[in-house]
């Protein structure tokens, strides 16, 4: 008997997503007395609070070794590309470029259309009022830890490995700070001794990225209990503040693709921008299909030598480190989901709190996983530095396989037009092997 194929895991999650806001926004609707209905608190409270926690927890209790090992290994890339010379130089010139343009473009876009207003305060505020107590608890102890041997200028360190109990809880930047002295001195020691440490953290990288997969199986029913949960306490201002959210995301990486590039390519790589986006169009069905920079580089490296004439060795090195250290589109989509989701809880963000998370993202997005779901983690621990709670990330995770397969094919486009750049700066560029021409 022929078996029948399993749906797929994106579309289980994107299910769980519909099913949870329909199923909640109605029983708020149906039920006499809507959320205050006791058969509806109770389910919420027994049923969908400690599912939805088990789901994110999965994810946050890998944040640590994650964000270190990626942020670490991305560093080092980078900083081997300063070894390199001029072409390394030039590839983290633009990269840093690029990131910023996009993230720019991603901050903007949120704070002009502000998808996360419009919730009605009092529910939002029985929203946050029914965080489990655990959540309060946490809080208050970082606060508490916070006044413990504190970083210097909050950013500095003195103790890594304290900031990496705190990392969860608002402390963040300190433990990234470390983790980019950590990648620069690993890039700049000998390669012998740099090499056993880099195998190390390549493993626990690994590792973190299969307890990921193991989250995401469980995606399906964790993000239906999350979302019912806010549904039926938010009702339908949640779903229209998600619908603004998708919208924005895809028109900001829509402008940072077919304006940002293209003024890129024309002024600075001297190529047609048409021609160009010719040239690549397998790369970009590859990258949009498969939502991993990982799996779209061999398309990408053979497509930049034998269509778009980039020559081998820089096509090599810039799309090798890109895949890991330029996920440009990735860091926009942080940043607008940072700033969406304080927004949808209420809490307010100074410019200066807006400009660290500008700066955050650029960072993020050099140590994102280059794999489906690698941002949320990222995300994740991002987000509870400005007092949102961590399960919010789950409130977006159902609706995002559209949005990661458009902002990986922004990422590959990227490394693809910074490698073209670069090969211009270096008179390089149009390089195409004969048998290929």
């Amino acid at each position: 008997m022929e078996r029948r194929p399993r749906i797929a895991l994106h579309n289980r999650i994107f299910i769980g997503l519909l099913l949870g806001a329909v199923l909640g926004a109605s029983a708020q609707i149906a039920l006499p007395g809507g959320r205050q209905n006791e058969g509806l608190r109770w389910v919420n409270d027994t049923l969908m609070q400690p599912i939805g926690q088990i789901f994110v927890t999965l994810i946050f209790m890998v944040v640590v070794p994650l964000l270190f090992s990626a942020l670490v290994l991305g560093v080092s890339e980078i900083g081997d590309a300063a070894k390199v010379g001029r072409v390394g130089l030039r590839a983290l010139m633009m990269t840093v470029l690029l990131s910023g343009i996009a993230v720019g473009i991603g901050l903007a876009g949120v704070n002009l259309v502000r998808p996360g207003d419009g919730v009605d305060p009092a529910r939002r505020q029985e929203l946050l009022g029914s965080i489990d107590q655990a959540e309060a608890q946490k809080k208050a102890s970082a606060e508490a830890s916070a006044e413990v041997d504190p970083p210097v200028l909050g950013i500095v360190p003195r103790n890594p490995l304290l900031e990496a109990t705190r990392a969860l809880t608002g402390g963040i930047m300190p433990f990234m700070f470390f983790a980019l002295v950590f990648g620069i001195a690993l890039a700049a020691i000998e390669q012998e001794k740099a090499m056993p440490v880099r195998a190390l953290l390549e493993g626990v990288f690994a590792v973190t990225l299969k307890i990921i997969e193991y989250a995401m199986a469980f995606a399906p029913i964790g993000v239906f209990a999350l979302v019912f949960r806010t549904a039926s306490i938010l009702g339908l201002d949640a779903v229209a503040a998600f619908g603004k959210y998708v919208a924005l995301v895809l028109v900001a990486l829509a402008v940072h693709m077919f304006v940002t590039y293209p003024l890129v390519l024309r002024f600075i790589a001297k190529r047609d921008p048409v021609q160009f986006f010719r040239q690549i169009r397998s790369v970009i069905v590859t990258a949009f299909a498969t939502s991993s920079s990982n799996a779209t580089l061999p398309v990408a490296l053979k497509v930049a030598e034998e269509e778009v004439g980039i020559p081998r060795d820089i096509g090599n090195f810039v799309l090798t480190v890109g895949a890991t250290a330029n996920q440009n589109g990735t860091a926009l989509f942080e940043g607008i989901t940072i700033i969406f989701l304080c927004q949808f809880f209420g809490i307010a963000l100074s410019l200066q709190d807006q400009f660290t998370v500008m700066m955050l993202a650029i960072v993020a997005g050099i140590g994102t996983a280059g794999v489906p779901g690698g941002a949320w983690p990222m995300i994740g621990s991002i987000i509870v530095r400005f007092g949102v709670p961590g399960s919010a990330i789950g409130l977006v995770l159902g609706i995002d396989r559209i949005l990661d397969m458009s902002r990986t094919t922004l990422n590959v486009v990227g490394d693809i037009t910074i490698a073209a750049c670069v090969a211009e700066m270096e008179g390089r560029s149009r390089e195409v092997p004969e048998e290929f021409a």
